[in-house]
C-alpha cells in the first residue's frame, strides 16, 4: 500500500518541480468581484458570472420560491420520475429564446456543461462517424469526443482550409465539426459563419459549445449564432447555464428530431438524476434577465469594460492576446513566471488565476483576466495598474 501511495507522491512532487500543481481557494462570500478567498479580502477577475447575475437578487427570489415550491432535488432521472414542470417551462423558454436561429427548436437541460457535450457527442457519433474537432477545444469536447467511438480528427485551430481537406477525404456515413465558440483560454471567436458553409456543404452536423458566448454575445444574448446570424437545421448548440446565466447546469438546444434522439441515447442524460428543479424555476427568472432591457444594459457595460482595458494597458514583456470578449489572456510563458505574477497580484489585492499546461500549450502559460458587468470602471483601472506594477516585480526578480 505504501508502494502505491509512494507512486502517486511521485507524480505529485513531479507536477510541483514543474509548477503545474493546482489549489483550490475557498470563498467565503457570494459570487461577485469583491470576494473573500481563504480570508483574504480580494477584487476577483477570474469568474465566468460575466453578466454578474450570480447574486441577482430576483434570481435569489426565484431560487428560494423554487425551493419552498418543489423542494430541494429532484429525486430521480427524467426519465423515471425527476422531470419536474420546472424544468419543462424553462426548457420550453430556451427552445423559444434559440428559435430565431434553429428550425423545429427543442431543448433539453443537463446538469453540467461536461455532461451535455459528452451526451451529444457520444449520442450523434459512433462507428459509422468522423468527428472532427478544433485543436483548442474544450477537454468536455475532447473527452466526449473519446467516447462516441467514432473516428477523430483535429484541425489546427481556425484553419478552415485544413477542415475542408478532411471532409472531402473523408468516407464516413456521419459526418461531425465540433467547435467552441468562444475559446475559454484565449477568448477569441471561431469562425462560425465559415465553419457552418462547410458542413452544410459536405452533409455534415455542426456541434457549437457555447459556454462562453450564451448570454453575453448578440444583441439579446442569444449568443453566437444571434452574433453571426446563423440558421441551420444542422446545428446543435450547447449552452451552459452557469457562467453568464449566473445559475447551474446546461442545455442543448436543435432540431425536434436531434433532441428526441438525446433523450433515447444520451447516457449521460438517461441515467443522471435530474438537477433540482429548483434551480430549473431560478433559471426562468435568469433568462427573462438576460432577454430584457437589463441584460442589454449588462452587456454594454461589459463590452465597454474590455473596450476600456485593451486601450488602457500596455506592457513591456507580457503580452495581451487578441481578443474582443470577456475573457482577456495575458500571455507571460513559462508557468513559474505566471504563478508568480498570480502570487505579486494577490499580495495586492487581485485574483487573477495562472493558466498552464496541460490547460494551455507548453511556453504559452498566461494570466486569464475575466470580466464581469459588475465590475466598476475603477476596479478595471485598477487592475491595469496591478499588472503594470506585476510585471516591473517578476522582470526584477
Amino acid at each position: 500500500m505504501n508502494e502505491l501511495l509512494n507512486r502517486l507522491q511521485a507524480g505529485l512532487d513531479a507536477l510541483d518541480a514543474q509548477s503545474l500543481r493546482r489549489r483550490r481557494r475557498t470563498v467565503h462570500t457570494r459570487c461577485a468581484p469583491d470576494t473573500d478567498a481563504d480570508g483574504q479580502p480580494l477584487l476577483a477577475f477570474c469568474s465566468n458570472d460575466y453578466l454578474g447575475l450570480a447574486s441577482h437578487p430576483a434570481i435569489v427570489v426565484a431560487l428560494q420560491e423554487g425551493a419552498a415550491r418543489y423542494g430541494a432535488g429532484s429525486g430521480a432521472s427524467h426519465l423515471i420520475s425527476g422531470h419536474s414542470l420546472a424544468h419543462a417551462k424553462v426548457e420550453d423558454e430556451l427552445a423559444a429564446f434559440m428559435a430565431p436561429h434553429l428550425e423545429a427548436p427543442r431543448a433539453l437541460l443537463f446538469s453540467t456543461g461536461y455532461m451535455a457535450n459528452l451526451a451529444v457527442l457520444s449520442a450523434l457519433g459512433g462507428k459509422d462517424a468522423e468527428l472532427f474537432s478544433e485543436e483548442l477545444n474544450h477537454a468536455s469536447l475532447i473527452d466526449g469526443a473519446r467516447l462516441s467511438r467514432s473516428q477523430v480528427s483535429v484541425y489546427p485551430h481556425g484553419d478552415l482550409d485544413a477542415l475542408e481537406g478532411l471532409l472531402r477525404a473523408s468516407r464516413a456515413q456521419n459526418r461531425i465539426v465540433v467547435t467552441d465558440s468562444v475559446f475559454s483560454m484565449d477568448g477569441d471567436i471561431a469562425p462560425l459563419p465559415q465553419l457552418l458553409a462547410l458542413c452544410e456543404r459536405h452533409g455534415a452536423w455542426l456541434v457549437v459549445d457555447d459556454a462562453h458566448g450564451f448570454g453575453v454575445l448578440g444583441a439579446q444574448g442569444r449568443g453566437a449564432l444571434e452574433h453571426f446570424k446563423l440558421r441551420s437545421p444542422q446545428l446543435v448548440y450547447m449552452g451552459t447555464l452557469g457562467k453568464a446565466a449566473g445559475v447551474s447546469g446546461a442545455f442543448v438546444a436543435a432540431h425536434d428530431t436531434v433532441i428526441e434522439w438525446l433523450v433515447q441515447r444520451a447516457r449521460p442524460y438517461i441515467y443522471t438524476t435530474a438537477s433540482p428543479p429548483a434551480l430549473a424555476h431560478a433559471l426562468s427568472a435568469s433568462l427573462a434577465l438576460i432577454a430584457g432591457e437589463e441584460g442589454a444594459m449588462r452587456r454594454a457595460r461589459l463590452n465597454l469594460l474590455v473596450t476600456d482595458f485593451r486601450a488602457a494597458l500596455r506592457l513591456k514583456r507580457w503580452r495581451l492576446m487578441p481578443s474582443d470578449t470577456a475573457i482577456q489572456p495575458v500571455c507571460i510563458g513559462a508557468s513559474g513566471t505566471a504563478l508568480a505574477a498570480s502570487a505579486a497580484l494577490q499580495r495586492g489585492g487581485y485574483w487573477v488565476p495562472a493558466i498552464r499546461p496541460p490547460t494551455v500549450p507548453r511556453n504559452t502559460a498566461r494570466l486569464r483576466v475575466t470580466f464581469s458587468a459588475a465590475h466598476a470602471p475603477e476596479d478595471m483601472q485598477r487592475l491595469v495598474n496591478a499588472l503594470r506594477l506585476a510585471e516591473e516585480e517578476c522582470d526584477a526578480n
